[in-house]
């Protein structure tokens, strides 16, 4: 598969962008996390007028959720399943199709107070829909049967996604409904069973060229099957009833089960290698955000619902997307997979964001300070990513970088 995928790569004569799946879509998902931000701040200050017919929380939790976190998971997806599947990847004139249909998404939703919220709606879905459609016929031709739950695990995410428009066409507040909380839910349940499978993996390979020590336990064992069925359930009854006692007991279930999990993969000998270790910090923010959410359920008002909500929407997907683009990018460029400090540097911008923005939750008495800290520490982190990993992206593949 690897001559044959190098044949196609070198048969296509356009931009060097459209030669892999990862490149349009990292790039684009960086740059608009980055320019998505910068708009929101004025937005919601008053300062600048966006003529969406969404409210400004609303069109900043779609954006950030459906937009930037839709971007990371076509990359991710368009890279991958040609490696599950031994099939050829989508090059050239159809992945710049697909990317053209994401970017008509966010322009759709920004000027949506112009534009009937059916048709944006419809230009929203699109790239959703097409981005399964295209990813399950590479799974079913493969014969793939394994990874049909990553394609189920998509269509719930979609399915989200047009619960939040259905909101927002009926009047109610999307950024607080069940199709956001499905949406999430779906995004969380990925980051479980995706990062359950490379983390280990990751992990394994750059501790077995350091010497003896402890390792990560094999990926998806009996526990790993409990703990995500635990999520899984916790998940589902956390979008219906996000409030119900019985929503608290079952996520502060699988954020006991996940954090033992997490305890399994080794990742305190990781220290010495950001590019691995940032894995771990993202991926515990996964059973931090059900404790936080499980705890606001059976106690609450004990951090906020915005607060605890951000452990899983900043903190699991942020950080865990921004660890996978930045390893995928190195890795299928050709670099050594390590990090440098200007990749550090975004690393902790972003963790920075992160903290501040469950704090200013938390603490609504410097509730501003601390939003403008996470709002400055988001920025630097996709800026710094856009300049350091971005002329990687556009570059012929064959070319070479040490800028990291």
């Amino acid at each position: 598969m690897t001559r044959s995928t190098a044949r196609q790569m070198r048969a296509w004569t356009g931009p060097a962008l459209l030669t892999y799946g990862f490149r349009p879509f990292f790039l684009g998902a960086a740059l608009w996390a980055l320019v998505a931000m910068l708009i929101w701040v004025p937005v919601v200050t008053g300062a600048l007028y966006l003529p969406s017919a969404f409210d400004p929380v609303t069109w900043h939790a779609h954006e950030f959720l459906f937009g930037y976190l839709g971007a990371v998971i076509a990359g991710f997806l368009l890279t991958a399943v040609p490696n599950w599947t031994g099939r050829l990847p989508i090059v050239g004139g159809r992945l710049g199709l697909l990317a053209l249909v994401w970017i008509a998404g966010r322009i759709a939703i920004a000027f949506s107070a112009r534009i009937p919220a059916v048709a944006v709606a419809a230009v929203d879905l699109a790239f959703p829909l097409l981005l399964a459609l295209a990813i399950g016929r590479e799974i079913v031709a493969g014969k793939n049967w394994r990874n049909l739950a990553v394609l189920f695990m998509l269509g719930a995410f979609t399915a989200g996604n047009a619960a939040f428009h259905y909101s927002a066409i009926s009047g109610g507040f999307a950024a607080q409904s069940a199709g956001l909380r499905l949406g999430l839910g779906a995004a969380v349940l990925m980051i479980g069973v995706i990062g359950g499978r490379i983390i280990p993996s990751f992990t394994r390979n750059w501790l077995a060229k350091r010497g003896p020590g402890a390792l990560p336990a094999p990926p998806m064992q009996r526990f790993d099957k409990v703990a995500l069925g635990s999520l899984a359930l916790g998940l589902l009854v956390w979008t219906a009833l996000p409030d119900h006692p019985a929503t608290g007991i079952l996520l502060l279930l699988a954020g006991a089960l996940h954090a033992a999990r997490l305890a399994r993969w080794a990742g305190h000998r990781t220290l010495a290698e950001p590019l691995v270790a940032v894995l771990h910090a993202g991926y515990a923010c996964l059973p931090l955000g059900a404790f936080a959410l499980g705890a606001e359920a059976l106690w609450p008002d004990t951090f906020g619902m915005a607060a605890a909500q951000h452990l899983w929407m900043a903190g699991a997907t942020g950080l865990m997307s921004l660890a996978v683009m930045t390893r995928a990018t190195l890795g299928h460029t050709g670099q050594t997979l390590t990090a440098g400090r200007g990749t550090v540097t975004i690393y902790l911008a972003l963790g920075l964001s992160v903290l501040a923005r469950v704090a200013a939750g938390a603490m609504p008495g410097v509730y501003t300070p601390l939003i403008w800290i996470a709002a400055t520490g988001w920025i630097t982190a996709y800026a710094g990513f856009a300049l350091l990993y971005g002329p990687l992206l556009i570059q012929s593949p064959a070319a070479k970088s040490a800028a990291r």
